[in-house]
């Protein structure tokens, strides 16, 4: 068996703005795991600055990752590969992301399933990934609107953040009458600012709010959950299962991301946790390639909410994944095995 990785750069669509910062591409790094019958296992890792990886430093730990997977006899033993990373690299969970992703798509490649039915999931549970209109000036966020309704997308995840909050989202919505609007501030207000904002946000019939206040304000959390009408979606308070105990009385939904979870098996466990602590569930991402995407998307029959457009953000992308026709994650489309993910 062997596994390689290599670095590569896919320009956006538009430059993607939050409230912390603007980003004009994404670094991926891609990891190839190929076994003794040269089937091959893809993954990728999309790091985030804001969770201390950049692709620098997934390149910097992939070789210690990589090493854990060629010791391990039985390949199909992806709680002991998962373990094992964890052990060598405590932080960089997209890293540990990235191979994760390969040895499952691997996996299920060696049982030519796709990776849903290889875990035992109904593709018919399926649910519609959102399409995310990144912070700009208003008319900018205006023709984005227009052109995602064109496309079909019927929810939309609308970025805030700012001074221009309400005239943003107002726009957004007047070119989207009858698009489902959540919104998303990436922990840009105070407590008393969201519970402020939230009130006029009823008023845009907005589906539900993320991540309103600073992750480690977790009292801060609790405040607007228990003065919001809307709905309260954790992000980056909840990184990965171990953090929904802490926010299970804090808000009403669980956002995971891959990216920042470690791996599939920690993702699944952080979804079986959150359903435990009776929250609803939502997948996010990063700006990032169908190489990693596509293992996110075979997670869709277990959530309640899935932002999964990372791909569809970009203006190129040399990988090609799960279909999804106007935010449809089709998995019953899907017509090989693994993932889906392929150069394109």
């Amino acid at each position: 068996m062997k596994a390689t990785f290599e670095r590569r750069e896919f320009p956006l669509e538009y430059p993607f703005t939050i409230s912390r910062g603007t980003q004009e591409t994404a670094a991926t790094v891609v990891v190839r795991v190929e076994d003794d019958d040269g089937i091959v296992g893809v993954g990728a890792a999309g790091p985030s600055a804001h969770y201390g990886e950049t692709a620098a430093t997934v390149e910097a730990v992939m070789p210690d990752l990589l090493e854990v997977v060629e010791r391990v006899d039985d390949l199909s033993n992806a709680q002991r590969i998962e373990a094992g990373m964890r052990r060598v690299v405590e932080d960089n969970p997209s890293a540990r992301t990235a191979v994760s992703i390969a040895v499952h798509d691997l996996l299920a490649k060696r049982a030519g399933l796709p990776l849903y039915e290889y875990w035992g999931l109904d593709p018919a549970q399926s649910v519609d990934t959102s399409y995310t209109i990144g912070i700009d000036d208003a008319e900018t966020m205006r023709e984005k609107t227009l052109e995602a309704v064109d496309r079909g997308y019927g929810t939309l995840k609308v970025k805030l953040g700012t001074s221009r909050d309400e005239e943003l989202l107002s726009t957004v919505r007047e070119a989207a009458p009858d698009a489902t609007i959540r919104v998303d501030a990436n922990e840009a207000w105070t407590p008393k600012e969201a519970v402020r904002h939230i009130e006029w946000l009823e008023d845009y019939g907005v589906e539900f709010v993320e991540q309103p206040v600073p992750a480690e304000n977790t009292q801060g959390l609790r405040y607007v959950y228990e003065r919001s009408r809307l709905p309260i979606a954790a992000d980056e308070s909840c990184v990965v299962a171990s953090d929904v105990p802490k926010i299970a009385d804090k808000c009403d939904i669980a956002n995971l991301k891959l990216m920042k979870t470690g791996g599939l098996r920690e993702a699944r466990r952080l979804i079986h946790t959150a359903r435990a602590h009776g929250l609803e569930v939502m997948c996010g991402c990063m700006a990032e390639s169908n190489a990693s995407i596509a293992a996110a998307c075979h997670l869709a029959p277990l959530l309640d909410y899935a932002d999964l457009d990372g791909s569809l953000l970009l203006d190129r992308d040399d990988f090609e994944g799960v279909p999804m026709p106007a935010g449809r994650v089709d998995l019953e489309a899907l017509d090989r095995p693994g993932t889906g993910a392929r150069e394109a």
